[in-house]
């Protein structure tokens, strides 16, 4: 197994969210950019949305070529998931998902796969930071945690899931048996309806 290498990038924004201590980081969340490649997902990532002058980002960013980038330290709050983000690290791992018509009825499926070296920096990151933080006993997808659904875009006579990430390709199996975490399911069931 490689060492892992993290490239520190912070956001310009970074310094100004709300710190915590390691001790409040109990769960890990799993997303997909649903974007084209890292650089707009560092585009997205900048853009300021609130009044404190931060926006939405993960902790950490997974290239497809296996790449890892921390854009916001584990002892800030960042902005990645409704609800769970005073406790949880989020990483996004870069992968296209819905990209660009995350809520087109039509265009639901999430067909790119995750690439071999994303997930074997996936597993090395989790156990870095299991080290780094003493609580961290949970992992969740996106999906798992944000079930709320929205008026699809092409008709808003239909509803479909607001955040699919990280999708039906990300490979549970590969990631959870051996991370020592405990994975969170959710409580709807996620389809397609043709």
């Amino acid at each position: 197994m490689s060492a892992l290498s993290i490239n520190d990038q912070p956001l310009s924004y970074a310094a100004k969210l709300p710190e915590r201590p390691a001790s409040a980081v109990t769960l890990v969340v799993i997303h997909c950019t649903e974007l084209p490649d890292l650089a707009t997902a560092r585009e997205y990532g900048e853009k300021v949305l609130y009044d404190s002058g931060a926006g939405n980002s993960g902790h950490y960013y997974i290239d497809r070529d296996g790449a890892a980038y921390r854009y916001v330290p584990g002892t800030r709050v960042a902005h990645h998931v409704r609800g769970h983000n005073a406790e949880s690290i989020g990483i996004e791992l870069v992968n296209s998902g819905r990209f660009p018509h995350w809520f087109d009825s039509r265009r639901q499926a999430m067909d790119e796969p995750y690439t071999a070296a994303q997930i074997t920096t996936l597993r090395e990151l989790l156990a870095a930071l299991q080290r780094e933080f003493p609580n961290l006993h949970r992992i969740a997808g996106h999906e798992d945690l944000d079930t709320a659904m929205v008026p699809a875009s092409d008709d808003p006579a239909r509803q479909v899931w607001r955040k699919r990430d990280p999708g039906p390709l990300f490979p549970w199996d590969a990631v959870v048996p051996d991370s020592g975490l405990q994975r969170l399911r959710q409580t709807a069931a996620i389809s397609i309806d043709p």
